[in-house]
Parts: structure tokens; C-alpha cells; sequence
């Protein structure tokens, strides 16, 4: 991986890593990899940019298996020992959005944030719900596309299992 030091732990270390739309709390969540993936990495700064959790489908349907609460666990996890975790939230996990300003288990909580790179570059750093013009101005469409998309996931499943068993390999559906 480009910019990772091995370290005598076995865990490759990261100036920074971001993460995005995980939708933790829906079926199609990879949270077993993405624990994995915590297991193995340590960073300075851990950027958790929107749709963390998925707000939308958590009001709809309960859905939050011992692997997401896991994944949360790990993130709290690193911030205690020292990793600067910045939390912005997203359309799905817009929730987050009324604690602005605030820290919760050393998780800083804001709109947006300004990381400065190595070589002392500013990048901003926001989720791109803020410039869908769906999502800003017309909330019902979102929420219906929000259905299909559901929808569409769960019908991918169900393709890509008959795919499997006759031998042929992943394809997304919803793509």
C-alpha cells in the first residue's frame, strides 16, 4: 500500500485514513472487513466522512448485528489510544449533524474538516451529500431513491447466489 510503514505488530501505520459509507445497521454492510481492516492499520488521523451509519434504514428496520456494534467498538478503541478520530456525518446519519462541535469517547463530531497533509498541502474534507441538489431540495426523492436502491441490493443477492451456484462470478446489479 502506498504511504504504509510496517511496524514490528504486523500492523501497516497511516499518517491518515479515510472511511466512508459504510451504513452500518443495513444487510449489505461489509462491517467483518472493515474490522478487519481496523485490525491491521493504525493512523494519526482516522476520518469517518458520512453515512457511517445508515439513520435511514435504522428508522425503517431495526438491523445491528454483533459485527457493527464491533466495528464501533474499534473506532472508540483507537481514539483512547490515541488516534485523532473526526467524525462529519452524511444525509443517512444526519442525526450526528445536532452535535456538532461536540466529542463523544474522543470521536470529534463536525461539519467539516481541514486536513493538512505531510507536505503541508489543506484539504477539505466534507461528505458530498451537501452538493446533491436531491438530497438538499427535494427529500422525498431522495428517500425514494433510497427504497429502490434498498430494494435493488436486496434483489443482488439473490441474483448473485444463483450466479454462484451456476459458476459464474459477483455482478452488481445495482451498479
Amino acid at each position: 500500500m502506498v504511504g504504509a510503514d510496517d511496524d514490528i505488530d504486523g500492523q501497516l501505520r497511516f499518517r491518515s485514513i479515510w472511511i466512508s459509507d459504510l451504513h452500518l445497521g443495513t444487510a449489505g454492510c461489509q462491517a467483518r472487513h472493515l474490522l478487519d481492516f481496523l485490525r491491521c492499520t493504525d493512523s494519526t488521523h482516522l476520518y469517518l466522512v458520512g453515512d457511517i451509519v445508515d439513520g435511514w434504514q435504522l428508522r425503517r428496520r431495526w438491523y445491528w448485528p454483533q459485527a457493527h456494534n464491533d466495528v464501533v467498538q474499534k473506532v472508540l478503541r483507537k481514539a483512547r489510544k490515541g488516534t485523532h478520530v473526526v467524525y462529519v456525518p452524511g444525509n443517512h446519519d444526519e442525526f450526528g449533524r445536532h452535535f456538532l462541535r461536540l466529542s463523544f469517547g474522543g470521536i470529534e463530531v463536525c461539519d467539516e474538516a481541514v486536513h493538512v497533509t505531510a507536505d503541508g498541502r489543506r484539504l477539505l474534507v466534507m461528505h458530498g451529500d451537501l452538493f446533491d441538489a436531491v438530497v438538499q431540495q427535494v427529500r422525498w426523492l431522495a428517500i425514494v431513491g433510497d427504497h429502490l436502491h434498498t430494494a435493488i441490493l436486496h434483489i443482488n443477492r439473490w441474483v448473485n447466489a444463483t450466479r454462484a451456484r451456476l459458476g459464474f462470478p459477483y455482478w452488481s446489479l445495482a451498479q
